[in-house]
């Protein structure tokens, strides 16, 4: 076998010593407080079977798409897919793509132009910021939830070239629930910002769907401000328990991402089994008392941070994800570790994938999480910290 790069391998090193190098870990049968599973419909046994009886009703037996969609892959489950999301979702069109990462690296790599401006708040997702890297247009961020400092940045960078005429898009991007800190920004205040300078606001909705909303359309939709907002990005992979995201927005920006987004153009489209369980997933939305169940559970969860006097190590946060910070690779290693010892699935989120000093317990909240199991694994926690 071939040499490894010294450069690389240093690399390597230099991870291991700050304790900060990734490894697969093994499957644990642990209680679940770590999981994007959120109503437990990766679970869902009226999903799974309903998901055989569909690709039989449809007569598709067969594993794979055979090719891209623009070749051979857009086979007819799509359309219904697409139609149904767009339908939930009170939007004029949706387009699917593998993932959310691949959503997010197409949108941000083909719709903002070259000379046109990306504003994007500091703690975005890796998808988008990789996005905004391939992207011809210039990307700026603003502080973490910030819509001030936004305006601020936004001043400084274009106010000259505006005046002067230039022909120049503006695209502000957020997330309506943060995976990191579980924290939402004002949406509203940032839609009606955008809207008021004519600017294009992207949210990215991927911790929302199944989350917010009266049926689990998302934040955007809970806070009623869809016609303001450019596109949304939708993934699959944690409110709904399956694989895949979606861009939802105008008939004119499917038109143009079909053209010109290369995540979507150069790949095999889903097979027929990941659109089908997409499709029976959002069904299952609407009949399903698993969102006032994980709510109720959230609300249990911040009850008992104030009756044990934690909540001041944790992030405000009105989502599954509540992230208590305790400073240091180390130190947030060996805790997760006694809480593994435990019995409970509960993760270290290490520095670089947060700032160092800003290294935390992530808890994910779900439906089927007890109270008992709520109380439980904060009762020990609160051991841990005094």
């Amino acid at each position: 076998m071939a040499s490894f790069p010294e450069k690389l391998s240093k690399k390597l090193e230099d991870r291991r010593g700050a304790n900060s190098l990734r490894v697969l870990p093994a499957q644990q049968l642990l209680i679940d407080f770590s999981s994007n599973d959120y109503l437990g419909f990766a679970k869902n046994t009226t999903i799974f079977e309903g998901v055989i009886a569909l690709l039989k009703e449809k007569n598709l037996k067969f594993n794979g798409a055979t090719g891209s969609r623009l070749i051979s892959g857009n086979y007819g489950l799509y359309a219904e897919v697409e139609d149904a999301i767009a339908e939930f979702h009170a939007a004029d069109t949706a387009l699917v793509f593998n993932s959310g990462y691949d959503a997010n690296v197409g949108f941000f790599s083909a719709i903002p132009q070259r000379g046109d401006y990306i504003f994007y708040d500091e703690y975005i997702h890796a998808s988008i910021r990789d996005g905004i890297a391939l992207s011809t247009a210039k990307g700026y961020k603003f502080k973490h939830n910030n819509l001030q400092d936004l305006q601020r940045v936004i001043n400084r960078v274009i106010a000259l070239e505006r005046n002067q005429g230039a022909e120049v898009e503006v695209y502000v991007v957020t997330e309506s629930v943060f995976s990191m800190d579980g924290d939402s920004p004002d949406l509203v205040a940032f839609a009606n910002f955008c809207e008021k300078h004519k600017f294009r606001f992207v949210v990215d909705e991927a911790h929302a769907l199944g989350v917010f909303g009266k049926e689990g359309q998302g934040l955007v939709a809970e806070l009623n401000i869809a016609h303001l907002v450019f596109a949304q990005i939708v993934t699959f992979g944690k409110g709904l328990g399956c694989h895949g995201a979606a861009i939802l927005g105008s008939v004119q920006l499917k038109e143009y991402l079909v053209n010109f987004s290369r995540s979507f153009i150069y790949t095999t489209g889903l097979p027929p089994h990941s659109l089908a369980t997409i499709y029976l997933a959002y069904e299952q939305l609407a009949k399903t008392n698993s969102l006032l169940e994980l709510k109720n559970n959230i609300t249990y969860f911040k009850e008992q941070l104030t009756n044990l006097e934690i909540k001041e190590a944790f992030i405000p946060s009105n989502s599954p994800i509540q992230c208590c910070v305790i400073s240091g690779n180390e130190k947030v290693k060996n805790l997760a570790s006694v809480l593994q010892n435990n019995n409970f699935s509960v993760k270290a989120i290490l520095s670089p994938t947060v700032s160092k000093g800003q290294e935390r317990l992530r808890f994910c909240l779900h439906s089927y999480n007890t109270k008992q199991e709520i109380a439980d694994v904060l009762k020990i926690l609160k051991k841990l910290m005094h």
